[in-house]
């Protein structure tokens, strides 16, 4: 430990995307607490972006949160962090790690720049449940592209409904439906089946689902999806596509 060290400044927060694309990559989740820091001198630390500083971590795990076990009692990983926490104490920080261990006994690889993260109840809660959410028999599978889409016109004016038939990796269907009537705003539902309930509800922001399909839909609707629709009923298709994505929001990644 530095002599008259500064407490460290908070880790920078890591949003719902990237903690799910960690977290589905990664082959352990661990909570760890800092006991040794060691910042690498700058020809030691080859590929460090600037503004950063790599530092050789010692730690003690605390738990194993998620993946394939077993964990040690002790690691030692490399991180690069702000420039700003090179003389700071990291002595007792707890932490969350995403990342594999490297068969090196006691040796963990990050599985990215912000793999490690603050061990705070919101963020421990937050991985619990998309790890929890990715291995449940009935999780979202992970989309592929779109297979076809049609619209179908009602008897009134502005009255109508669109499906689109999703593909996905693993081949188990995810179907969306848009339904329009006149003078009410669309309503979007989707189902983990090629039947839509219309009544469904769309998924929750940052729920596993919402991750699914908002950062695995393509932001157009593709004309592979369309073909044989006639131009009018394509054309509503379309529209009612990009009420699906706005409904969804972006996909945001740390860039």
């Amino acid at each position: 430990m530095l002599i008259g060290a500064a407490p460290p400044p908070p880790l920078p927060p890591v949003g719902y995307v990237e903690m799910a694309d960690m977290a589905l990559s990664a082959q352990q989740v661990l909570a760890v607490a800092i006991t040794r820091a060691t910042p690498l001198k700058a020809e030691s630390a080859v590929g460090v972006a600037p503004g950063k500083v790599r530092f050789f971590i010692e730690a003690h795990v605390d738990a194993l949160i998620g993946g394939k076990g077993p964990a040690p009692a002790d690691i030692r990983y490399l991180v690069d962090l702000p420039a700003s926490m090179a003389k700071a104490k990291l002595k007792g920080m707890a932490v969350l790690l995403l990342g594999n261990p490297t068969g090196t006994p006691g040796e963990f690889s990050l599985i990215g720049p912000h793999a490690q993260i603050a061990r705070t109840p919101e963020n421990e809660t937050r991985i619990r449940a998309i790890l929890t959410a990715s291995l449940a028999s009935d999780a979202p599978p992970q989309i592929t592209g779109i297979g076809h889409a049609f619209h179908v016109a009602g008897t009134l004016p502005g009255e109508g409904e669109t499906q689109i038939f999703v593909r996905t990796a693993d081949g188990r269907p995810i179907s969306l439906s848009i339904l329009r009537r006149p003078g009410e705003k669309p309503h979007w539902a989707v189902a983990l089946s090629e039947l839509v309930d219309a009544s469904a509800a769309p998924p929750q922001p940052e729920s596993f689902l919402w991750y699914r399909l908002a950062c695995g839909l393509p932001p157009k609707l593709p004309d592979s999806a369309l073909e044989g629709v006639g131009d009018e009923d394509a054309a509503q298709a379309r529209q009612d596509y990009q009420v699906v994505i706005d409904g969804l929001g972006p996909c945001k990644r740390a860039g």
